[in-house]
């Protein structure tokens, strides 16, 4: 090839872009640039173009050309494709990895095979960062921070909390919320991406075609499908709100989480179907500022995969905050009129009616894996729609992996964020790395706060253990005390034969962080005994671990302080 006709790929960092039609503006100022043969700006979040021109064209001929429409540009990168890989009207462009799905399963996936020094394309349809920094745990929780504020403003100061609001305006939490996550999507996910020049993101519809094939329908810009033949694909689409087929359901309409999060305005009403985390969560925030809430859960009792102790004590703390608490409820229709929901229901016979101006559903979530051609591309789905894999996360195809929620376990983010590195590896350089959530804390975020990792004392026994279990209650825990705050327990499970550490179980306002200490004494096999001789700082909440596990032979009321 010639000099004249050889060409490069070329990206450039694009400041100023706001909305679709900035990208658009952009595209078209490099088109018209003499020896741009193709233009690439995958949107206008992505702050960057991708284009493809004969080596002639330099560098300020294209920052000018983007300056002259109004936005700043600068060249990041200039390089001219191998004599092999295609580089013009040909589009597989020859990826060494392609990673569907731009949350934080795929930006994991999609950084560590930058890191290895592959070239990467990253595939997103919709909004970049996918649902915990968008919809998920980034927006409730700073949501829920606000409520406890503003429930507890009158029983404890607050310093140096003025970004979060007070007051029971729940208008300005909700416009706080969006700046927040506005803030983290901009520094976490957009400003990241551009730091890898490695990583092509294409804003667009996947769908397998077999093998290794996968073709992107752009979003927005009304091109063509194009046709790309990546070394691995990654497989990481993430998960959506679910709900049970109840009848009329449909008709009636209903918040789900992300939706909820949403209300600009707050109703005076509400009833939350579903008591896990999820549930709980909002229906605890949406009390705390003066939302009616009715909570309805089919199984017999709230957060039904926690200890039974917790369970009843979180159902006792929400109840005495002014929340109608219902369990084993089967709903058997949806109704709506101008005065809002009507939910009917059976309990062991009754038929029950309950009312309110606003329904959410928090039933759970599945994965989004329909209309992408995976099973005809050869990947094997569970009955839930699960991308189905193996233990290094390779599916049935061999050039195909996933990762994250869409897998259907462990849907926390900082799973997906591991499992996300492992399946790049174990795709990019067959490291045979094991997926492994063994030891695995979760969270649950109301106030108190529920968390735990390893096993329940249920699960312990149907493993063939011989079990032993502490019970403390907060108030034998002298940093509680000083906190004015009693409210949760701690539960400790055993195994009686070595005496080691099984799972630990928190309710506490401060769960989170005590049980985190417990997560790395379970993953080293700590005893009991080992947890009683460490030392932990007195009047720290996380020192109720200690008490716990001496609570297994002893009566801590009859300790002193400190006692060892």
């Amino acid at each position: 090839m010639s000099n004249e006709q050889q060409v490069q790929q070329i990206t450039l960092d694009v400041r100023g872009m706001t909305c679709d039609s900035c990208a658009v503006h952009v595209s078209k100022a490099l088109e018209g640039v003499e020896g741009v043969k193709r233009v690439d700006v995958p949107s206008w979040e992505s702050a960057r173009a991708e284009i493809v021109a004969e080596s002639g064209v330099a560098s300020d001929v294209l920052e000018k050309a983007v300056r002259d429409v109004g936005y700043q540009a600068t060249v990041k990168q200039r390089k001219t494709p191998r004599p092999d890989t295609p580089s013009d009207s040909d589009s597989s462009q020859d990826f060494d990895l392609m990673v569907i799905g731009g949350g934080s399963a795929g930006f994991a996936a999609a950084i560590r095979g930058a890191e290895l020094g592959k070239r990467v394309a990253l595939v997103e349809a919709s909004t970049i960062g996918g649902t915990c920094v968008n919809v998920g745990c980034v927006p409730s929780k700073t949501v829920i921070r606000a409520a406890e504020l503003h429930h507890r403003a009158g029983q404890h100061p607050f310093n140096g909390v003025s970004r979060i609001s007070t007051v029971a305006d729940w208008g300005a939490v909700v416009a706080q919320k969006d700046e927040l996550v506005a803030d983290l999507r901009q520094a976490k996910y957009i400003d990241v991406l551009a730091a890898y020049p490695e990583i092509t993101y294409i804003q667009g519809w996947a769908t397998l075609l077999g093998e290794n094939r996968v073709e992107i329908a752009p979003v927005g810009n009304g091109a063509a499908p194009q046709t790309y033949t990546p070394g691995k694909i990654v497989i990481s689409t993430g998960a959506s709100a679910w709900v049970p087929p109840i009848p009329g359901l449909q008709e009636a309409g209903y918040l789900d989480s992300t939706a909820a999060l949403d209300l600009t305005n707050r109703p005076a009403s509400m009833i939350v179907v579903g008591a896990n985390a999820v549930g709980l969560e909002l229906a605890q925030t949406y009390a705390r500022f003066g939302t009616k809430v009715t909570v309805l859960e089919v199984m017999p009792v709230i957060a039904p995969f926690e200890e039974p102790e917790i369970s009843e004590a979180l159902t006792d703390y929400l109840r005495d905050e002014g929340m109608v608490i219902e369990t084993g409820v089967n709903i058997t229709q949806v109704d709506r009129d101008e005065r809002g929901y009507h939910l009917t229901a059976e309990r062991a016979g009754e038929t029950l009616i309950f009312e309110a101006q606003a329904l959410l559903m928090a039933t759970g979530r599945r994965p989004n894996t329909s209309g992408m051609g995976l099973e005809e591309a050869g990947v094997k789905l569970g009955k839930r729609g699960e991308v189905i894999v193996d233990e290094h996360m390779r599916t049935d195809n061999p050039h195909i992996y996933a990762t994250g929620d869409v897998v259907g376990r462990d849907m926390f983010v900082y799973v997906a964020a591991y499992s996300g590195t492992l399946a790049a590896d174990n795709a990019l350089n067959g490291s045979g790395r094991v997926y492994d959530t063994n030891v695995l804390p979760r969270v649950t975020f109301t106030d108190p706060a529920v968390a735990a990792v390893g096993l329940t004392e249920q699960q312990a026994q149907e493993a063939g253990y011989e079990v032993k279990t502490s019970v403390l209650p907060l108030e034998y825990i002298p940093r509680a005390l000083a906190n004015r705050d009693t409210r949760g327990l701690i539960k400790l499970v055993a195994d009686v034969e070595i005496d080691r550490l099984l799972g630990a179980h928190v309710l506490a306002p401060d769960a989170g962080e005590i049980v985190q200490t417990a997560v790395v004494a379970i993953k080293a096999g700590m005893g009991v005994q080992d947890l009683i001789d460490t030392f932990f700082p007195y009047l720290t909440m996380v020192e109720g671990l200690k008490l716990a596990a001496q609570t297994f032979e002893k009566d801590v009321a009859m300790l002193s302080c400190c006692a060892g």
